[in-house]
């Protein structure tokens, strides 16, 4: 028997109704058009770039992505600085502009070792560097002449960035920078890009200077020769070794023994070191980096969306097609024969996926409207205006957590929701899982970072509470807050269920929640001596509150005030979203129900009424549920998919990919002459397992 014949799969068809016919007639029910919804999110400028290039990467041999989940690590790596190599050609060939590139990237659906380049290097060097740094570091990097990485994490501290260890001096005979490790703990750890690729870092560093530890400030240092990419000297690097996940980029270590850098290196835009005598010279505001956390966390926010898109996208199809059982009490038909029934027919499925469609706009609504109030505040701090500025980097760092935790457990909710082929890498959930994870502990850890939103909460009602706060259209927490004081004892007026779809009562409770909350933590603070660390657990749940208030509000406002969602075409659409977004804020209330109950917002009998109303929405998006996953406009490509094909051919691709496992690619496994074979052979020499013996004892049966 030849050992180098592939398993394939007879040529059968699936057992009927089609995947293919299943989600025809699911499309069929939608109520709105589903193309025009794409092109209210995204502009048909977007999608139609979208559409090219997706045609491009799937020509290009360096994009394929038919072997990803069976790669080593080390395949992963290689394969992956293909991509990179290969994009920055594609760039030149295609003329492509940053956006188009940007979609090339996101398409792809897989982070690199030049990721960090792209995100943290090139985006540092723009923001905090002066017009003589911009050429010589600048420049280079966006010709990729250079590559780049972000850093700032070490062995012993990550989210404490002032504890970090690495130091910078300031040498005045020579006009250099000394950068040093004096500990392990001080090793940088968890650096994307710089285990094997990167030439230079951005060094989050202590500067010392004239004697005084100033904190850490950033250094643009080269760690590897341009001509053979070997460690220069004095520097240690290498990567950190295999993680539960994003093993496709090159995450490292360094080391600096005494290595030493020219004064250029020091970045330059806001603070400064004199040459020569060393004299620190502040920057002219300390709030000014504030602006870019905002932008980068405002897209965070904006990628949790499309995290939240691709699980939903792949668990809704699939539960459209996949059929288990029979419902007695409402048997499906089809052709005029019984059939059985698709999972997303099952309340219980609709509980555990259409609550995360409806997160997937609300992230939307507030990305699109955080991403406005950064460019507000920008203008208004080049005037010197930052009044927007303190709430719009709270609310940011909230959202953050918020939403990336909410994404990661909806991945998981939804690969779940896919039953037993949820656990297969071919299901697209199993690994993206695993890949997306690290977004609740970069760009600050989750729970660390609720402390920077509640600490302005706290703020803001002392302010309040002292009549040093007025509301504004732009400053909605003191506006809640404000509302709370005024009445303290407020009550839900809710008297039926479909009083809970009423906009003005459902922001109203989330207001009041939150500040009952703040409130109720200002007080065991400020009055009864209770330290931050004692109230860490309920630090965390007012961030919660007031983000949970902030996504609501920007999704019922954003319907409210977008004119083009007014006009009588798209009328469907605006319906399906004000559901949606009722959907959305009546489940969160369900989910949170503790703290409405508690200060006696919510009674026993309007719990009920909450609880009967989330049922009925269900029921009334379920129709719908497909329709609103295709309005993501994600390409079969990028889902990477067999369960979430737009076509709906589950089955024949679950087999197909099957065929490609390498396993598959030989007859006898490698291992069988030594460890199967003579197991085998010995107990047909004891005969007990001759199979001609079976074969006696089986006719004597």
């Amino acid at each position: 028997m030849s050992n180098n014949i592939p398993t394939r799969f007879p040529d059968l068809a699936p057992k009927g109704p089609s995947g293919e016919l299943l989600l025809a007639a699911e499309r069929a029910k939608t109520s709105f058009d589903v193309k025009d919804l794409s092109r209210f999110m995204y502009t048909k400028k977007w999608l139609d770039k979208m559409t090219q290039i997706t045609e491009v990467l799937e020509s290009e041999p360096a994009f394929d992505k038919t072997n990803r989940y069976y790669q080593s690590r080390e395949e992963k790596i290689s394969t992956s600085l293909w991509k990179d190599r290969r994009l920055t050609e594609l760039v030149k060939e295609q003329k492509w502009s940053e956006t188009e590139t940007q979609i090339a990237n996101f398409l792809f659906d897989q982070s690199t070792p030049f990721t960090l380049h792209y995100n943290m290097f090139i985006p540092t060097l723009r923001t905090q560097t002066t017009d003589e740094q911009k050429k010589l570091f600048l420049e280079p990097a966006l010709k990729h002449h250079i590559i780049g990485c972000y850093a700032q994490t070490e062995l012993g501290h990550g989210s404490n960035v002032q504890g970090l260890e690495t130091t910078a001096t300031y040498i005045p005979e020579t006009n250099e920078f000394e950068i040093h490790s004096p500990t392990l703990t001080s090793s940088k750890w968890w650096i994307g890009g710089l285990g094997k690729a990167a030439t230079h870092a951005i060094v989050m560093a202590r500067l010392i200077t004239n004697g005084k530890d100033f904190g850490p400030h950033p250094f643009c240092v080269q760690i590897r020769s341009l001509q053979d990419h070997r460690p220069l000297k004095g520097i240690t690097v290498g990567d950190i070794g295999p993680k539960f996940g994003f093993n496709t980029v090159d995450n490292g270590f360094i080391m600096f023994e005494h290595y030493r850098i020219p004064h250029v290196a020091f970045l330059a835009k806001y603070s400064k070191v004199k040459a020569g005598s060393g004299e620190y010279v502040k920057p002219p505001n300390a709030k000014l980096s504030y602006g870019t956390m905002v932008f980068v966390r405002a897209n965070i926010v904006m990628g949790s969306r499309f995290a939240l898109a691709k699980a939903t996208t792949i668990a809704i199809r699939y539960s459209a097609v996949r059929q288990q059982f029979v419902d007695a009490a409402n048997p499906r038909k089809w052709d005029n024969k019984i059939i059985e029934t698709p999972v997303i027919d099952y309340t219980m499925q609709q509980y555990r996926l259409l609550p995360a469609v409806a997160a997937t706009y609300a992230f939307f609504f507030t990305g699109r409207e955080m991403l406005r109030l950064y460019d507000l505040n920008q203008e208004a701090m080049k005037n010197g205006n930052f009044d927007l500025l303190a709430d719009l980097h709270a609310s940011s760092s909230g959202l953050k957590s918020l939403t990336t935790t909410m994404a990661i457990s909806s991945i998981e909710d939804c690969r779940r929701a896919c039953g037993g082929h949820g656990y297969s890498n071919f299901s697209g959930l199993g690994q993206f899982y695993q890949d997306y994870l690290p977004n609740v502990t970069w760009e600050g850890d989750n729970y660390i970072l609720t402390q920077q939103t509640s600490r302005y909460l706290l703020k803001t009602f002392r302010n309040v509470v002292a009549g040093k706060a007025v509301p504004s259209e732009y400053n909605q927490t003191i506006t809640y807050l404000t509302q709370y004081l005024e009445n303290p004892k407020a009550k839900c007026p809710a008297t039926k269920p479909a009083d809970f779809l009423n906009p003005e009562l459902i922001l109203s409770a989330f207001g009041f929640r939150a500040a009952y909350g703040i409130a109720q933590v200002a007080e065991q603070i400020d009055r009864h001596g209770r330290t931050w660390n004692s109230m860490l657990v309920e630090i965390a749940r007012i961030s919660k509150a007031h983000c949970q208030f902030v996504l609501v509000r920007n999704f019922i406002i954003g319907l409210q005030a977008d004119a083009s969602l007014s006009t009588p075409e798209r009328r469907p659409i605006s319906n399906v979203l004000k559901t949606l977004s009722a959907l959305f804020a009546l489940y969160t209330m369900e989910q949170e129900l503790a703290e409405f109950l508690l200060p006696g917002y919510l009674s026993s009998e309007q719990t009920a009424m909450l609880k009967a109303q989330v049922i009925s929405l269900l029921d009334e998006i379920r129709p719908n549920a497909v329709g609103l996953v295709d309005a993501f406009a994600l390409p079969d490509y990028f889902l990477h998919s067999a369960l979430g094909k737009y076509d709906g051919k589950v089955y024949e691709a679950m087999t197909q990919m099957a065929e490609r496992e390498p396993l598959n690619h030989t007859q006898v496994v490698q291992g069988y002459e030594e460890c199967i074979k003579p197991l085998i052979s010995q107990g047909q020499a004891e005969g007990r397992w001759r199979q001609d013996g079976l074969l006696q004892v089986a006719s004597k049966l």
